[in-house]
């Protein structure tokens, strides 16, 4: 079986002695240079250089020092700079720092590195530099622009918090709501082919929409409705009517700022019925806090793998199927709150 014997630099300078006192020995039995090399793992010019030196002066003359080029030499940025440029990294987006570039590539990097080190380095060593320093590519967490940071943190530290201690004390079971919608030709997976080619997919002319408004919990508990028409405060308080009929507990039930989550008719509905449910909203422009939207990517990744449905009847029966599959798998409905984004409202998080 094949193996890879270690570079000798990676070997301790004690090892290194004992392959000179090694080589030494063989060479003294007779054996070749090239056989010795192979057997030790270094090149036959090692070899030969060890054993002159041994004939000239014995053991004490054996060389002790580590030839090759030292580790770090030759590398364009030393590692002052190399250290700065991973702090601004670390810290800055590219945009803070006049970079042109909404994300660290490698481009990015090298634009940085002209700036601050006054050279290009070309691209591919850009790419070797940040493998180096422990930095791999990654797909990005997206936020909306209109985010309001201090909301945000509020949510997080304060808000959220305290509805969670509040469901404890009380018996309340929080849900998570959003909508969601599809067509009949939604299918964001790829197909192979053949180089130069480009593969085919059958579509359905119907235009049809159908959107599925779902609440989640994070002990796998889901609830659904499809439906065709616009969401509004009727169509949201008939979901609402529904949920609480069927709960075991009292909800508090988490959605986004809609205007048709917040209408005066859905905030009446709510206060008559506060021993069923409280209604909670969101800081704006936050769906990556709501484990249901990733309820939602699962739902538009996976409803058509099958095939795309030939027209609404059929569209509404793999939607129904596949979200009525999802409410019989409590575990993959607690792992949308695992992602990074949503652990915060993971079961057992304090």
């Amino acid at each position: 079986m094949d193996f890879t014997i270690p570079n000798t630099r990676q070997l301790s300078d004690e090892t290194l002695a004992a392959l000179r006192l090694r080589a030494v020995r063989a060479c003294r039995m007779g054996l070749s240079q090239t056989t010795i090399a192979d057997a030790l793992g270094v090149a036959r010019e090692t070899v030969s250089r060890w054993w002159n030196a041994y004939r000239r002066g014995g053991l004490e003359a054996l060389p002790g020092d580590r030839t090759g080029r030292p580790t770090g030499s030759g590398r364009h940025l030393d590692d002052e700079q190399a250290r700065h440029l991973q702090d601004l990294i670390d810290h800055h987006t590219p945009e803070t720092l006049g970079i042109a570039a909404p994300l660290w590539t490698r481009r990015a990097v090298r634009d940085l590195i002209h700036r601050e080190c006054h050279f290009w380095m070309p691209v591919r060593t850009v790419g070797a530099y940040l493998a180096r320093w422990g930095y791999t590519p990654k797909r990005p967490r997206r936020h909306a622009r209109a985010q309001d940071a201090d909301e945000v943190r509020e949510w997080l530290q304060s808000t959220y918090p305290e509805i969670e201690s509040r469901a404890a004390r009380e018996g309340a079971d929080i849900h998570w709501g959003d909508e969601t919608g599809l067509t009949g030709n939604d299918h964001p997976g790829r197909g192979y082919a053949r180089r130069g080619q480009t593969p085919e997919l059958p579509v359905s002319g119907d235009r049809a929409r159908l959107n599925v408004l779902s609440t989640v919990t994070n002990d796998g508990e889901l609830h659904f409705q499809v439906y065709a028409a616009m969401m509004n405060a009727a169509l949201f308080l008939g979901f609402l009517e529904r949920l609480v009929a069927t709960a075991a507990r009292k909800v508090f039930l988490i959605v986004d700022p809609l205007p048709a989550h917040v209408a005066a008719a859905v905030q009446d509905w709510v206060f008559e019925h506060q021993e069923q449910i409280e209604l909670f909203t969101l800081p704006v422009k936050t769906p990556e806090l709501n484990p249901v939207e990733y309820l939602n990517n699962d739902l538009k990744g996976n409803v058509y793998a099958a095939g795309l449905p030939k027209d609404r009847q059929e569209m509404r029966t793999k939607l129904e199927e596949f979200m009525q599959h999802l409410a019989d798998l409590p575990g993959r409905i607690m792992s949308y709150f695992r992602h990074p984004m949503t652990q915060y409202a993971a079961a057992g998080v304090t």
